[in-house]
């Protein structure tokens, strides 16, 4: 038994459920939330997440098992396809049920966020619109945490553009690595179209075009300097690093620094999240 639910909550992505939760909850508290409403944020972001991950293995079930994904739970037998189904189902109810407690602009804005994992889930990603998912379910997040005010505000357009942006970063580092892997099992998604040269390419220019409008929109400060210039820094070792297969990690993990710093930069901007 114990077993079966070591083996189910490794189906949920925990790393970057845990991830982007943690971002969802920063974001809570800089919007200027309670102790509360940040908690409750937290499992909100967290269902959301545990329902996107447990979808994908659900869905990619077959493919996983003929690619040999020992990674994954339900390739490996550890855990039954019906078990991650109904566990996703239950995830993402659960979710949508504690954004509404939130209130019904926090479920909305929650609706948008789980609609875009599920649908490159089940089907997005072996298109060229692939990137749309990204996009808008990070795009959306900075929403989420500003609507769940006792006095719900929109969030200012340059943490959603900034948010967007790491979105599309996240999009390509997170397929630089598999390319070749995702090609033979028939996915053609955007970065699989482009190649994994351009898709580091276009991660690092994402990553700049965030740090720029983080200068434009929240103004120049020593926070948003600092992480103008640590991601700059990033990303010159970052396009100096070799692209050879076993090297593909290596530009990988200079890729998240880089989006954790610009993060960092972001939950720091306290109530200049909000819209004006």
């Amino acid at each position: 038994m114990v077993r079966r639910g070591l083996a189910l909550l490794g189906s949920t992505h925990p790393g970057p459920s845990v991830v982007v939760t943690t971002v969802a909850v920063a974001l809570g508290v800089a919007a200027g939330l309670d102790a509360v409403r940040v908690a409750l944020v937290g499992v909100v972001m967290l269902f959301n997440q545990f329902s996107v991950g447990l979808s994908n293995d659900w869905l990619d079930a077959a493919r996983d098992r003929r690619a040999g994904r020992s990674d994954k739970p339900v390739a490996r037998g550890a855990v039954s396809v019906a078990a991650v189904r109904a566990s996703a189902l239950v995830s993402l109810i659960a979710s949508l049920t504690v954004a509404l407690v939130l209130g019904p602009l926090v479920l909305a804005a929650n609706v948008v966020s789980v609609a875009a994992g599920w649908s490159y889930n089940l089907g997005l990603k072996s298109t060229p619109l692939s990137l749309v998912a990204y996009l808008v379910g990070f795009g959306v997040l900075p929403a989420i945490a500003t609507l769940a005010r006792a006095d719900p505000a929109w969030p200012s357009w340059w943490a959603v553009t900034v948010g967007a942006l790491l979105g599309a970063a996240a999009h390509f580092a997170n397929a630089a690595p598999d390319l070749e892997d995702d090609a033979r099992e028939g996915i053609r998604g955007l970065p699989q179209l482009l190649g994994r040269r351009r898709s580091i390419a276009l991660t690092w220019l994402g990553l700049a075009a965030a740090i720029a409008v983080l200068l434009l929109g929240w103004g120049v400060t020593p926070v948003s300097v600092a992480a103008a210039m640590v991601t700059l820094a990033l990303g010159l070792l970052g396009l100096l690093t070799p692209l050879g297969r076993g090297q593909t990690r290596a530009p990988f993990r200079l890729i998240m620094l880089a989006a954790l710093v610009i993060v960092v930069a972001l939950v720091t901007a306290g109530e200049a999240l909000l819209a004006s």
